[in-house]
C-alpha cells in the first residue's frame, strides 16, 4: 500500500492547518491500506521549541489519527527526526558534489546581504548570482585549506520536465530562470528543506506527498534533485490553503487555532475533523456530522479542488452539538461522557453541598439523554443555568410563603401530578398539566405558581422553564425537593 507522511516543524503547537494536512494524509493511507508516517522536520534549529514534537504527536493521538510510524511509535525507516539523520544528508550531498550536480559556495553572509539589498533597490526579487558555480577544483581546494566556511548549493538546470499534480494537474516552474542555486547543506551540517525532504522521502519509501500548496512552486526543484540522484520521485498532490471565512490567513496570533485550545475547551476531535474537511473538498458529501470512518469511505483524491478552503469557526459549536449528540446516543461513548461530566461537576460545584445521589451514574446518564441536542459542549451542563441539576436548593417555607400563601396546596397538587405522570414526562404535557393545576388553586396566579416552583426546584429566580427542569430532574427528584421544602 501507499506510504504517506506528515512533516511538521516542531516550532509550536499543532494548529488547524497542520491538522488538516495530517488528516488528508491519514485518510489517504487508510483508504488504500497504506502507512501514515509522522516525521519531525527540525533542521531549523534556531526555531525549535522544546517539547513541541511530542506535543504534536500527542495531539494527533487525541484527534484519533495516530501515525503508524513516528518518533514515539518507532518503525522500520527511522529515525523519524531529521536532526538525527545528519549523516544521511551529508552523504547525499557528497554524492551530488562528486557528480558535479552540487558545488561548494564560499560567499560570506555580508556578500549575500549586499546582493539582496541591491536587488531590492532595483525592485527585483533577490536571488543568488551563482558566482561560486564557476570555481575550479584548485580554487575550491585552496579555499578549503584556508579554512573558509562554505555551504553546498545545488546546480539548477534549465528545461524542467512538467509533472502531474494530483490536485493541480500538469505543472512546471522554470526554477533556474527565477531563482539562484539553492543551498542544500548549511555550514552547520544541517540540510535545508529541499534536500532533507527529498532524501527522507526516498529512504522512507514515500509514494505520495500530500502537502500544502505553498510548496507547489518548489516541486520542480525537488524533481531536479530526484533526477540528479537517479531516484524515482513520489507522486505529488498539493492541498489548497485553509483560510478564514473572510479569505484572510488563519492567524496564529489569535491563538485560537491551536488544537490544545480546542481540547481544553471541550470540543470533540470528531467535530474538528468534520469541520476542516467540510470547508475543503475531496469528499462525496458535505453533510455535518460525518465520522472518521465516513470520511475515509467518501474520500477521493481526485475530488480535491484548487479552491481555497474557507473555515467558519463560528460554526464549530454546531458541529460539536451534532457529534456530541451522536456520542450520547452511543452506549459505549456515553459511559465516557458520564465519567467526564461527573468530573466536571466535582470541579465546578465541589465546594458546594453536592449530594452524592446526583453523581450516581444513572442520574448523570439520564441528564445526558434528556439534554441531548440542547447542548453543544458537555461543559454547558455545569453552567449556572444548569446548577439546579447538581446542587439541591435549601429553600425555607417562609421564603415560599412570601410568594403564595397556598404553598401546601400547590405542593400537594404537583406531588399528585408527579405520581400520575412519572412514566411519561414531556415538556409539552407538563406545561398543559401545570396550567390546569393552577386553576385548582384559590388565588395563586400562574406566574406566582411558576416562581414558587422554580424556587423550590432550583433555589433561583431565573433559569430554564419549570417544565424543562421537572423533566430533566425526573419525578423522584422533583418530589424529594418539594417534600424537603414543605417540611423545612
Amino acid at each position: 500500500g501507499p506510504r504517506v507522511r506528515f512533516g511538521p516543524s516542531p516550532t509550536g503547537f499543532l494548529h488547524l492547518g497542520g491538522l488538516r494536512t495530517a488528516l488528508y494524509n491519514y485518510i489517504f493511507a487508510k483508504k488504500h491500506q497504506g502507512t501514515f508516517i509522522l516525521r519531525v522536520e527540525d533542521t531549523d534549529q534556531n526555531r525549535v521549541v522544546p517539547g513541541a514534537a511530542e506535543g504534536i504527536e500527542d495531539m494527533l493521538d487525541w484527534a484519533g489519527i495516530p501515525p503508524d510510524e513516528s518518533p514515539g511509535h518507532g518503525g522500520p525507516a527511522g529515525p523519524y527526526v531529521q536532526s538525527l539523520r545528519l549523516e544521511l544528508y551529508r552523504r547525499a550531498s557528497t554524492v551530488l558534489l562528486d557528480s558535479g550536480a552540487a558545488y561548494r559556495c564560499f560567499c560570506t553572509p555580508q556578500r549575500l546581504e549586499l546582493l539582496r539589498r541591491e536587488a531590492l533597490r532595483s525592485q527585483q526579487t533577490p536571488r543568488y548570482d551563482n558566482r561560486c558555480r564557476h570555481l575550479t577544483p584548485t580554487e575550491v581546494a585552496q579555499k578549503l585549506s584556508q579554512g573558509l566556511d562554505c555551504v553546498i548549493r545545488f546546480r539548477l538546470e534549465k528545461g524542467v520536465e512538467p509533472f502531474q499534480d494530483l490536485v493541480y494537474g500538469w505543472n512546471k516552474h522554470e526554477v533556474a530562470e527565477v531563482e539562484g542555486d539553492p543551498v542544500i547543506l548549511k555550514g552547520d551540517g544541517f540540510p535545508t528543506y529541499h534536500l532533507a525532504n527529498v532524501v527522507d522521502d526516498h529512504y522512507m519509501g514515500i509514494t505520495h506527498v500530500l502537502r500544502g500548496t505553498e510548496w507547489l512552486a518548489s516541486t520542480s526543484k525537488h524533481l531536479l534533485l530526484y533526477k540528479a540522484f537517479g531516484w524515482e520521485p513520489p507522486q505529488f498532490g498539493h492541498l489548497p490553503l485553509l483560510l478564514n471565512k473572510d479569505g484572510g490567513k488563519l492567524s496564529k496570533r489569535q491563538g485560537d487555532i491551536f488544537l490544545e485550545r480546542f481540547a481544553r475547551d471541550g470540543f470533540l476531535p470528531e467535530a474538528l475533523l468534520d469541520i476542516v474537511t467540510n470547508c475543503g473538498s475531496g469528499f462525496t458529501e458535505k453533510q455535518m456530522g460525518r465520522t472518521l470512518e465516513e470520511l475515509i469511505s467518501q474520500f477521493e483524491v481526485g475530488r480535491i479542488t484548487t479552491h481555497s478552503a474557507l473555515l467558519d469557526l463560528e460554526a464549530l459549536p454546531e458541529f460539536n452539538r451534532v457529534h456530541l449528540t451522536r456520542h450520547i446516543e452511543n452506549q459505549g461513548l456515553r459511559q465516557r461522557l458520564v465519567r467526564e461530566l461527573q468530573g466536571l461537576v466535582e470541579l465546578v460545584y465541589g465546594d458546594q453541598q453536592v449530594d452524592p445521589d446526583v453523581l450516581e451514574n444513572e442520574y448523570v446518564e439520564r441528564v445526558l439523554l434528556l439534554r441531548k441536542g440542547h447542548i453543544s459542549l458537555l461543559k454547558n451542563l455545569v453552567s449556572s443555568d444548569y446548577s439546579y441539576l447538581w446542587v439541591r436548593p435549601s429553600v425555607s417555607r417562609q421564603q415560599l410563603q412570601t410568594i403564595s400563601a397556598e404553598v401546601d396546596e400547590i405542593g400537594k397538587l404537583v406531588l399528585g401530578l408527579m405520581t400520575r405522570q412519572a412514566a411519561a414526562l414531556t415538556v409539552e404535557e407538563l406545561n398543559k398539566d401545570l396550567r390546569s393545576l393552577q386553576k385548582q388553586t384559590r388565588e395563586t396566579k400562574y406566574s406566582s405558581m411558576m416562581q414558587l416552583l422554580r424556587l423550590v426546584l432550583s433555589g433561583r429566580q431565573h433559569g430554564p422553564s419549570v417544565a424543562e427542569m421537572m423533566v430533566t430532574l425526573g419525578a423522584e427528584e422533583v418530589c424529594g425537593r418539594i417534600h424537603r421544602a414543605l417540611s423545612s
